[in-house]
């Protein structure tokens, strides 16, 4: 694999890198250099993982060999620790990052973190196509993924899975846990392999030991550690998991997502009904200890299980727990609820007698209460303790610190909220961290415990003397607020452009739908019918001319349910479905995975035309999904997903930002903030389509907002320079069609599955295309033709014949044939135009020229004299035409033949092979329906240019007698000096 010397490290890359990749791992490699901390914005599809991972990897690698050459001489010093000092080339040449640490205190490692297990396993396989593959790594997942005991992984719960899993362990009763020693140094474990996920579980499995607790075993040697967001981010699973910070490299990959989750880490929310079950709780095992004896009660609950509290303990938890109830209930709460400052919950939770000095007597007993209740019985009717698990994860998250300065922070970064919901009336399905409320009363009492400072987070990260954070994405912009709000120095930056061309990207802001009505999402509009019909009709025109995979996203799921159902009572929904299935995204996680797939599959196969997915910005869909090449042609975004305005959480996170700003005027403000929350989940949703240096797409903002200077100017600082506004809706259509068909012309075809020979003919000849008003729009050939080897000629379309036999009789009854037109079926070998001219004895080679034509790539077709000589095609009577391409002074006025077989001949040499088989599927449309407006339209976009418009204006005999008079008008009003 190619080296390149980067800041001085050398580093392996499995090709040349990109100028975008070279400059992104300089900014990597200089952060870690100087043990700075970086802001990477760096587009999808520029290789951004892989770079990641190969500069961070070959810096790893450089320190690990400078401190084993310090350590080995015995000169293992402060400097050395620090700082690099000579060439180290030599060593890392011979395989010196392999070796065991012997000095691992000073050694750091990098912890790589992402949003999702998924979004882990892609950045470790990019790792393992890399020359690092070598370096020891180790991924951490949860119980729920990694658990293969057969009780235990059952359990639905995963709360109840953890206290399982722990008493199970606590007791040595796990025969998996139990041989994690044993089997921990397996070659299948400990060798060169990378290992994620699903491969420790399926080591797991054949070694018979415990895969989650074995990742926790290979993450001590290792020298990157893949986890999700909330193991580092959230003090408990940090803890839990073992994470150590210190002197070590974190990098945040996905990290568009890094300050909504160090807020989210850091809040929590509890209502009256959770308060009351954990009451309920502790009285359930009150009453199992006093109503029975010690005999009775082994024999209703298991006795092998420990009681690690006493019925005084049990006593004392509940008047803590209703002095807290009585504690929340006393708040004086208005309409809209009650905020206080964040220093509140303390004085709040010592009216229930818990403080600093007990808090963690408090926590160990519920937790302890927890673990019985869980394991006690199997019966899932019993109590479980998840109303005390709520109070466990309050206490551990109030109490993460103790100390004065991190109480003073609290203050500043917290608000208290308590609010009175009416259950009944609850509709906040679409409220920002919006909990599901309990099932006990009609009203109850909010509690919300609310960070509204990802830098309180991020302090926390420091405070562990993290050596360099490293936050990273395709979408940060704009860079200059996120450094406000993480609150943390950032000594380097980088917003890098894309790699791919413009010929490859289409952006455009829709502000009119087809029957011009504004397009505009906002919250006065959204009920608006006539609004909605408006954007059904601009999503079902768009549809027609967008090839295979198209991606919708609307702000929120009630605003695509209110959509959905007005589009289905119009039929603009079963109109879009006809020509693209459509696929919804679900807002429960179980039926995700099978959905998505349904989608991936009806992209692949050949015999569609595509498909839709309807989603939501902040979605699953949006985040971390690929939809490469065919599965994403274009992505339309239908409006801006402002965040509730009414939602408690939104109003006081902008009146904080409102406050810090008072003293500090560069900071964000809340208006800003709101701003930058709906760009950026549009930076997110539009970074779905272009995954990679060939890849194209379009981009569709259908909402007139977009053409503010200020929403313009918070889109990815790749994207500005291509958005165009629309001025005609139909201008637009015609120029996504253009756009298409020259990306495909120009652009490499991806590769994919190529059809089976048997399978092609009948995929051709079922062919169902979508259409354009109605008329058929055979764009999904793309999908066909690049399943084949080569792109196909003339005698590759088994169907072509078909196509004439749907012109008008009248016109065939003038042809000179002796051949029927029944005889003409699809699997005969000679041309049509042989069969209907039986006397030209040139027919073989007339067949052989027309398939040279079309093999030939279409900016060849009509290049030069000299080519056009060899293609001897004499007997057709249009070589005038053809010459006059190149001089139009000797041939003023051309004239389309008269000849029907002529004519056909002239435009198929004229078309490329795509823009021909729309002209075959057109005439067959329009002589089934009759649709004179659409054939028109269609025409107009084929013929109507310079070069082709004489025989545009030929098309007048084969329409039918009522359309001849408007057909004529419609030239005669064409200027030629206006024709491209």
């Amino acid at each position: 694999m190619p080296e390149v010397m980067i800041g001085g490290i050398p580093v392996s890359f499995p090709f040349e890198p990109y100028d975008v990749q070279k400059a992104y791992m300089e900014k990597v490699i200089e952060s870690l250099q100087n043990n700075t901390h970086a802001l990477l914005e760096s587009p999808t599809g520029t290789g951004k993982t892989l770079s990641l991972l190969c500069s961070s990897l070959a810096w790893l690698l450089v320190k690990k060999a400078q401190l084993q050459m310090h350590a080995q001489a015995g000169n293992f010093t402060e400097h050395a620790a620090n700082g690099f000092g000579g060439s180290l080339h030599e060593s890392l040449k011979s395989g010196a990052g392999k070796g065991k640490d012997n000095m691992s205190w000073g050694m750091p490692k990098i912890i790589y973190s992402s949003r999702t297990h998924s979004q882990l396993t892609q950045a470790m396989q990019e790792l393992k196509r890399s020359s690092y593959r070598h370096v020891k790594a180790a991924v951490l997942g949860s119980r729920d993924q990694m658990c293969i005991h057969p009780e235990v992984s059952k359990e639905t719960n995963n709360t109840n899975k953890v206290h399982m899993c722990q008493l199970k362990v606590k007791s040595k009763t796990c025969f998996f846990y139990n041989n994690v020693d044993s089997k921990k140094e397996d070659r299948s474990v400990k060798g060169d392999e990378i290992l994620d996920i699903e491969d420790l579980v399926n080591a797991g499995k054949k070694l018979k030991c415990c895969p989650y607790y074995l990742s926790k075993e290979l993450k001590q040697d290792a020298d990157i550690v893949f986890m999700p967001y909330n193991y580092l981010l959230d003090p408990k699973s940090r803890k839990a998991n073992g994470v150590e910070l210190l002197n070590n490299i974190v990098i945040l990959d996905e990290a568009h997502n890094v300050e909504k989750m160090c807020e989210e880490s850091a809040s929590l929310q509890i209502r009256s009904t959770d308060i009351a079950l954990c009451i309920e709780e502790i009285t359930y095992v009150m009453r199992s200890f006093s109503e029975n004896s010690e005999e009775q009660l082994d024999v209703t609950m298991d006795n092998s299980q420990p009681k690690d509290f006493t019925c005084d303990d049990l006593c004392a938890l509940k008047e803590i727990m209703l002095a807290l109830e009585k504690a929340i209930d006393e708040i004086k709460v208005g309409n809209e609820g009650s905020t206080f400052p964040g220093g509140f919950i303390f004085e709040l939770l010592s009216q229930a007698e818990i403080k600093d000095h007990n808090q963690m007597a408090v926590i160990t007993l519920m937790s302890n209460l927890i673990t019985y209740l869980s394991t006690a019985s199997a019966s899932p009717f019993q109590r479980k303790g998840v109303g005390l698990q709520k109070i466990v994860d309050l206490l551990n998250v109030v109490f993460s610190g103790t100390t004065h300065a991190y109480k003073e922070r609290v203050k500043l970064c917290y608000k208290v909220h308590i609010q009175v919901e009416d259950k009944k009336n609850n509709k906040k399905s679409d409220s920002w961290g919006a909990l599901k409320a309990g099932n006990s009363k009609s009203a109850e009492r909010v509690l919300s415990y609310w960070c509204f400072s990802p830098g309180f987070g991020m302090k926390q990260l420091l405070d562990q003397q993290v050596r360099s954070i490293i936050l990273t994405s395709g979408t940060l912009a704009p860079l200059k607020p996120l450094i406000s709000e993480l609150s943390i120095p950032i000594g380097v930056l980088l917003e890098n452009p894309h790699i791919v061309k413009s010929n490859q990207i289409y952006v455009k802001i829709i502000s009119q739908g087809p029957d011009n009505t504004p397009l505009n999402s906002n919250y006065q509009n959204r009920d608006n019918p006539k609004y909605i019909s408006s954007l059904g009709r601009t999503i079902l025109s768009f549809s027609r001319v967008v090839p295979d995979g198209l991606l919708v996203f609307f702000p929120s799921y009630p605003i695509m349910n209110k959509c959905q159902e007005a589009w289905q009572a119009e039929g603009i929904w079963s109109n879009i479905n006809n020509i693209k299935p459509i696929f919804v995204e679900p807002q429960r996680k179980d039926t995700f995975n099978t959905i998505i797939n349904d989608f991936y599959s009806k992209i692949s196969d050949p015999s569609t035309r595509g498909a839709c997915f309807m989603a939501v910005c902040r979605g699953k869909v949006s985040e971390g999904l690929d939809f490469a090449d065919m599965n994403g042609r274009a992505v339309i975004i239908t409006g801006l997903p402002f965040p509730p305005l009414k939602d408690a959480r939104i109003i006081l996170k902008k009146k904080y930002l409102e406050e810090l700003r008072m003293s500090n005027k560069e900071l964000l403000s809340g208006d800003e903030w709101y701003s930058l929350e709906a760009t950026r989940a549009v930076n997110q949703a539009i970074g779905r389509v272009i995954r990679h240096r060939n890849d194209y797409g379009a981009i569709l903002l259908c909402d007139g907002r977009f053409n503010s200077p200020k929403l313009k100017s918070q889109l990815s600082a790749w994207l500005r320079d291509h958005i165009n506004v629309s001025n005609r809706f139909g201008e637009t259509v015609s120029e996504i069609c253009r756009f298409f068909k020259t990306a495909e012309a120009s652009l490499p075809s991806p590769k994919l599955k190529p059809l089976l020979p048997s399978e092609s003919n009948d995929t051709l000849n079922n062919f169902d295309s979508s259409k354009i008003g109605g008329v058929s729009f055979p764009m999904s050939n793309t999908r066909i033709v690049n399943k084949s080897t080569s792109k196909r000629s003339v005698s590759q379309y088994p169907n072509s014949n078909e196509v004439y036999a749907d012109f008008s009789m009248e016109y065939y009854k003038n042809v000179q044939s002796s051949t029927s037109i029944n005889e003409l079926k699809p699997r005969q070998a000679k041309d049509l135009f042989c069969a209907l001219d039986s006397n030209k004895d040139s027919s073989q080679e007339t067949t052989k020229s027309l398939v040279t034509i079309h093999k030939r790539e279409p900016e060849d077709v009509l290049t030069s004299t000299a080519k056009r000589k060899k293609l001897k095609i004499k007997p057709f009577g249009f070589e005038d035409n053809l010459k006059s391409q190149d001089d139009q002074n000797n041939v003023p006025v051309k004239t389309a033949p008269t000849s029907l077989i002529d004519f056909v001949k002239e435009i198929k040499v004229l078309l490329v092979p795509d823009q021909y088989r729309i002209f075959q599927t057109a005439i067959s449309k329009y002589k089934k329906d009759g649709d004179y407006d659409v054939f028109i339209q269609f025409l107009s976009s084929l013929l109507e240019n310079k070069k082709t418009f004489y025989l545009f204006k030929g098309m007048k005999r084969f329409l039918k007698d009522d359309h001849k008079q408007p057909f004529q008008e419609y030239c005669d009003n064409v200027s030629l000096d206006s024709l491209k």
